[in-house]
């Protein structure tokens, strides 16, 4: 029994659905497919599927324990509490969430990290469209409460706020696979891993470009831990 992780990439959208390209999300998955595959996950891609796809693959994956740790990745537009697949449909993040409070996945360390904006505005009160469109309000605290124990979740920025993605490669995602290849990240516990990445991305990124140029992002985290959890270290979980 291996730690399993799920990808779902979505870079391109149906002609309706008014939703732009996000050019660097094959950068993004090829890097993180190679890195997690590396510390010894099974990791599982999917790209460019709809609202219904992505909630039956995760349903599908909430269902089948792992040995102890499962990483869920969601890279697309998105809008508080919500993210979008390829038919432009609303993906909520708390159903995601609540698929894993099932005993297949009792006292296993789950880690799910959304590359989607959170609203509009940059930092500076600029308003922009990125990984943005949602127009409906969702309630930030009920996705909260959606998150099962033994578990975290990485944000790539604050409610309201958008996310950049780049041709490169989103920073947020480029930065993490920067600090699991050559900076000493496996042997992190999880919460200190993930300030690390929130100091690298909030202190050493900037936008550039004569609208956009000097804009910041802030990304931040949730976690449901009682315990120290090294979900990366030595291809397996170590906890204390």
């Amino acid at each position: 029994m291996k730690n399993r992780a799920l990808i779902v990439s979505v870079e391109n959208f149906c002609s309706d659905a008014d939703l732009n390209k996000r050019n660097g999300v094959k950068r993004d998955t090829r890097r993180l497919h190679k890195i997690l595959t590396n510390l010894g996950f099974s990791v599982d891609i999917r790209t460019d599927i709809d609202a219904n796809q992505i909630y039956e693959a995760f349903k599908a994956e909430s269902k089948t324990t792992v040995k102890d740790c499962f990483v869920g990745v969601i890279s697309s537009h998105g809008e508080e509490g919500v993210v979008f697949g390829a038919d432009g449909r609303a993906v909520k993040l708390a159903k995601i969430y609540s698929y894993f409070r099932g005993p297949s996945m009792a006292d296993k360390s789950k880690f799910f990290l959304i590359q989607a904006c959170r609203g509009r505005v940059l930092d500076g009160g600029a308003e922009m469209e990125a990984d943005s469109s949602f127009s409906e309000e969702e309630d930030c605290m009920s996705e909260l409460f959606s998150i099962p124990s033994d578990t975290a979740v990485m944000y790539a920025t604050s409610p309201g706020y958008g996310a950049f993605m780049h041709p490169l490669g989103s920073v947020l995602i480029q930065t993490l696979c920067d600090l699991l290849e050559k900076e000493g990240g496996p042997d992190l516990e999880i919460t200190r891993l993930l300030t690390r990445l929130n100091y690298q991305v909030a202190y050493n990124f900037e936008s550039r470009g004569r609208l956009l140029g000097g804009k910041k992002q802030m990304p931040c985290f949730v976690t449901r831990f009682t315990r120290e959890v090294f979900p990366f270290m030595d291809n397996q979980q170590q906890m204390i």
